[in-house]
């Protein structure tokens, strides 16, 4: 009788592997809030009728919102990405490439 093979348990990741996991995650987090403020809003903006600092919220919204949030989600990116790669240098194991 051949006996039966046995499940190996699963190598811990690499910190290559976590640092890739930890990029899509985020990529995919600011896509989600890109896509929210450039069709989302954007959309929905005239059903919004009200004053905003002396101007129709879509007027805002379409002139300056947009603009300031892709600045702003360009800056986070770039800010957790500097953070990601000093964390994947410094768990950097031996047999990690």
């Amino acid at each position: 009788m051949i006996p039966a093979p046995t499940a190996a348990a699963p190598a811990a990741p690499t910190a290559a592997q976590r640092h890739w996991r930890a990029t899509r995650r985020l990529t995919a987090g600011l896509l989600a809030v890109w896509f929210s403020v450039t069709f989302v809003v954007c959309w929905f903006a005239r059903d919004l009728d009200f004053a905003f600092f002396g101007w129709p919220f879509s007027f805002w919204v379409a002139a300056q919102g947009g603009g300031i949030v892709f600045i702003a989600l360009i800056a986070f990116y770039a800010r957790r990405m500097n953070a990601f790669d000093r964390d994947c240098r410094a768990h950097r194991g031996p047999g990690d490439a």
